[in-house]
């Protein structure tokens, strides 16, 4: 693809920016219309529903993987710019951190994309709630949070050989695509047992294609600018730690992919909410809701900013095979099956004390994901 008029007309970081918006709107029109949620997946999962939500995830994951693996294997896209991968790496970053995010994106009730699509709905609540995700993972960038970040990151690192997981098995970019044609057989599965809609699986494949247009265009782009360009991954910890400082700051210095990305993303929302009559405002239920949310965000940037990425920044990393990145995707589903067994299924009136102590009996007794709910009632008498 040749970039030239446009960066003639627009400068290096102004295509750059060009192209986040672009894939942005995608994104988020896509994700809108199939509902994409990591947080309702994982939940289906746990609970062993198996509905259309996990359906959806396995769509975007499996066309994302299979998407970039083809770039690859045509000679589209190249990884041997991605710093992802040619750099030492925290896998306490990615346990820790994952299990931070998968905890906060069940207090929240979305991970920080979900919250971007809401909040161009009209969701107040997703809206403030994604301002404070903003300003705690810059926080914990740059801010009085790095230093926590540094020293938990710290903790188990690995060097960069053993990042590329392909690389460290001696396997190639085919057997990258036989895992990805693994998890599209599993959406295909899931998707005709839950019956998904139309939107389901066109939205869901849509938004994996947006991850694989990331690599793509800004690959592309690196190829062909005199400025230090690199291929990017999307991702919306980083991204939104800079959106933020754009609004705060001088914009020359920020102009890039990453603050065309997120108001793509909101754009592209709001596109469909407003074509298919879904926006409206909606606001916090009272005070406990509000807390909720709130300390779900800061989970969520915090860890985000640990792990190195969200829920999509995961799912761009595992799609060129990043250790850290898959291990990072594990733990975000497990802390979530945990934390909504404890949070959100028990009956209303039993402490959270009486939460944990179930669920730990639960799981010493038969591995059970959740206990049920006869247990929970004598553990709350």
């Amino acid at each position: 693809m040749d970039l030239s008029s446009a960066i003639e007309m627009f400068g290096d970081a102004g295509t750059s920016l060009v192209i986040g918006l672009g894939v942005g709107i995608v994104f988020g029109f896509f994700a809108q219309r199939s509902r994409f949620c990591l947080r309702a997946a994982a939940i289906e999962f746990a609970r062993g529903t198996f509905s259309s939500r996990l359906a959806v995830w396995l769509y975007v994951f499996a066309g994302a993987v299979a998407g970039t693996q083809l770039l690859l294997l045509a000679g589209l896209f190249d990884t041997s710019g991605v710093r992802l991968l040619h750099s030492s790496a925290s896998m306490s970053g990615a346990i820790l951190g994952g299990a931070m995010f998968g905890v906060g994106m069940v207090l929240a009730r979305g991970c920080s994309s979900r919250l971007l699509i809401l909040a161009a709905n009209g969701n107040l609540r997703s809206l403030l709630s994604g301002l404070v995700f903003a300003v705690t993972a810059q926080a914990a960038l740059r801010g009085f949070l790095s230093p926590v970040r540094d020293w938990l990151a710290g903790l188990w690192t690995i060097d960069a050989s053993r990042v590329d997981a392909l690389s460290f098995f001696g396997a190639g970019h085919e057997a990258g695509l036989a895992v990805a044609g693994f998890w599209l057989a599993a959406a295909i599965v899931f998707g005709i047992r839950s019956r998904i809609d139309f939107w389901g699986w066109v939205g869901g494949v849509g938004v994996g294609l947006a991850i694989v247009m990331a690599w793509y265009l800004t690959y592309t782009l690196s190829g062909q600018t005199f400025d230090a360009q690199v291929a990017k991954g999307m991702t919306f910890t980083g991204p939104s730690a800079k959106t933020l400082m754009l609004v705060l700051s001088p914009p020359g210095s920020l102009v890039e992919f990453d603050t065309g990305l997120v108001p793509g993303v909101f754009l592209g929302s709001l596109i469909a909410a407003l074509l298919w009559k879904e926006w409206k405002l909606e606001g916090f239920e009272g005070g406990p809701a509000m807390r909720r949310y709130l300390a779900g965000a800061v989970l969520m940037g915090f860890g985000g900013m640990l792990a190195g990425g969200c829920a999509v920044g995961s799912v761009s990393g595992a799609s060129v095979f990043a250790l850290t990145a898959w291990v990072t995707l594990a733990s975000m589903w497990a802390s979530a099956g945990v934390a909504d067994a404890v949070l959100d299924r028990p009956p209303a009136d039993v402490s959270l004390r009486d939460r944990v102590a179930a669920l730990w009996s639960g799981l010493r007794n038969g591995l059970r994901a959740s206990p049920p709910e006869a247990e929970l009632k004598s553990a709350g008498n």
